[in-house]
Parts: structure tokens; C-alpha cells; sequence
């Protein structure tokens, strides 16, 4: 009788110290994934053209993006893949989509999952880019002043 007691009282020190293992390392992977969904590796700003973005997920829904950057004209666009997580930053891409704009984002490294998003570049504000300067065939940017060729004079003073 004392055996089969003393049995049972070691099978639930057993279970109660491995409910307890399981709930520290829960405690400490949800410690881990709040400090680096809270804290920036880097932030920045990139600019260029929104070309896609689309809400995507199979259960984690997110926004995710693609920024086309021209550095030099005839040159390959290069792309800056994004996520969004504020509907409405998303909602304000949407409505500038074709448009040059400058999308400022903060990079998070370390996130334990794809579920808070596909990229390390999280998108928390737009703005949009006005004028672009023009690049010469010398390489000298000339601005735009939105009349006729870039750099010339404007009609009224051409002779």
C-alpha cells in the first residue's frame, strides 16, 4: 500500500515539474518575441515606386510589399521587399501606388515566426516624393522644374 502511495506522489512530482518546465520556456519564448517585436535593429527610409501590395497570410494576415529603386537610369530596378502592419499605413500606400514615395520602416531581426510578416523591414509610414531629379547623361542631377526638358530654359525665354 505505502509503495503504490509513494509511487503516485513521485508521477505527480513528475507532472507538476514538467508543467512547469514547459511554462518557463512559454514565458521565456513570449519574452523573447515581445523585446524583438518591440526593438529596432535599424530604422530608415527607402524611395522609389510602389509596385505591388497585397494583404497575404494563411492564418497570420499581413501587407506585404515591393518597392522598385532606379539608381541610375538604364540600370535594373532593385526591389525592397516590405511588410505593413497598420491597416491604415497600408490603406495610404494603396492610395499612392504608381507614385515616387518614401516609405520609412524600421528593420527587426531575430523574429521567432512568419507570422508577424515574410521580410525583416516593417513599413510604419509613408511619404510622397514630389520631384525626382533627372540624371544627365554626365551624371549631374539636374532638377525638375516641370517645364518642357529637364534644365532648359523655359518657352517664353528660348529665342
Amino acid at each position: 500500500m505505502r509503495m503504490q502511495g509513494a509511487i503516485r506522489g513521485q508521477r505527480g512530482a513528475i507532472v507538476v515539474w514538467f508543467v512547469g518546465v514547459v511554462a518557463v520556456a512559454v514565458l521565456l519564448l513570449a519574452g523573447y518575441t515581445w523585446f524583438v517585436v518591440s526593438w529596432s535593429y535599424s530604422t530608415g527610409e527607402r524611395a522609389g515606386w510602389v509596385q505591388k501590395l497585397s494583404h497575404k497570410g494563411w492564418l497570420c494576415k499581413t501587407w506585404e510589399g515591393e518597392l522598385s529603386m532606379v539608381a541610375m537610369p538604364g540600370a535594373m530596378p532593385e526591389k525592397f521587399l516590405f511588410t505593413v502592419w497598420s491597416d491604415q499605413v497600408a490603406e495610404e500606400i494603396n492610395r499612392n501606388i504608381g507614385k515616387r514615395v518614401a516609405l520609412h520602416y524600421e528593420e527587426k531581426v531575430g523574429i521567432p515566426t512568419s507570422c508577424f510578416g515574410d521580410t525583416r523591414y516593417f513599413v510604419t509610414g509613408i511619404s510622397i516624393v514630389d520631384h525626382a531629379p533627372v540624371v544627365t547623361g554626365t551624371g549631374s542631377a539636374v532638377p525638375d522644374t516641370g517645364q518642357g526638358e529637364p534644365g532648359s530654359a523655359p518657352a517664353a525665354e528660348k529665342k
